[in-house]
Protein backbone atom coordinates (compact mmCIF):
# COMPACT_ATOMS: atom_id res chain seq x y z
CA UNK A 1 0.00 0.00 0.00
CA UNK A 2 2.63 2.53 0.95
CA UNK A 3 4.99 1.55 -2.60
CA UNK A 4 1.61 2.04 -4.16
CA UNK A 5 1.24 5.86 -2.95
CA UNK A 6 5.01 6.41 -3.06
CA UNK A 7 4.77 5.22 -7.34
CA UNK A 8 1.58 7.96 -7.67
CA UNK A 9 3.39 10.70 -5.75
CA UNK A 10 6.30 10.23 -7.73
CA UNK A 11 4.35 9.84 -11.36
CA UNK A 12 2.45 13.14 -10.36
CA UNK A 13 5.45 15.13 -8.93
CA UNK A 14 7.48 13.91 -12.43
CA UNK A 15 4.57 14.78 -15.13
CA UNK A 16 4.48 18.29 -13.10
CA UNK A 17 8.13 18.52 -13.55
CA UNK A 18 7.83 17.47 -17.48
CA UNK A 19 5.09 20.55 -17.86
CA UNK A 20 8.48 22.96 -17.38
CA UNK A 21 10.19 21.41 -20.73
CA UNK A 22 9.60 23.54 -23.64
CA UNK A 23 9.45 20.46 -26.71
CA UNK A 24 9.10 23.18 -29.27
CA UNK A 25 12.77 22.58 -30.74
CA UNK A 26 12.11 18.54 -30.71
CA UNK A 27 9.81 17.81 -32.42
CA UNK A 28 8.53 18.44 -35.97
CA UNK A 29 5.24 21.11 -36.66
CA UNK A 30 2.30 18.95 -36.36
CA UNK A 31 3.81 16.30 -34.36
CA UNK A 32 1.24 16.92 -31.34
CA UNK A 33 0.02 13.05 -30.33
CA UNK A 34 3.78 12.28 -30.59
CA UNK A 35 5.09 14.74 -28.78
CA UNK A 36 2.45 13.91 -25.72
CA UNK A 37 2.90 10.59 -25.93
CA UNK A 38 6.67 10.75 -25.31
CA UNK A 39 6.15 13.18 -22.45
CA UNK A 40 3.95 10.36 -20.65
CA UNK A 41 6.46 7.72 -21.21
CA UNK A 42 9.18 9.95 -20.27
CA UNK A 43 6.84 10.71 -16.92
CA UNK A 44 6.22 7.42 -16.12
CA UNK A 45 9.79 6.15 -16.31
CA UNK A 46 10.78 9.04 -14.65
CA UNK A 47 8.08 8.57 -11.53
CA UNK A 48 9.43 4.66 -11.41
CA UNK A 49 12.74 5.80 -11.33
CA UNK A 50 11.96 8.27 -8.49
CA UNK A 51 9.92 5.98 -6.67
CA UNK A 52 12.20 3.17 -6.86
CA UNK A 53 14.60 5.35 -5.13
CA UNK A 54 12.95 6.57 -2.50
CA UNK A 55 11.77 2.94 -2.02
CA UNK A 56 15.57 1.66 -1.89
CA UNK A 57 16.62 4.10 -0.08
CA UNK A 58 14.24 3.59 3.00
CA UNK A 59 14.83 0.21 2.91
CA UNK A 60 18.91 1.06 3.50
CA UNK A 61 18.37 3.76 5.65
CA UNK A 62 16.01 1.13 8.05
CA UNK A 63 18.43 -2.16 7.73
CA UNK A 64 21.46 -0.12 8.97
Amino acid sequence: MVKTIIYIISVMISCFVMTGINYNNFFKKNHVWEARLFVVVVSLIMGYLLAQFIINFAEVSIIK
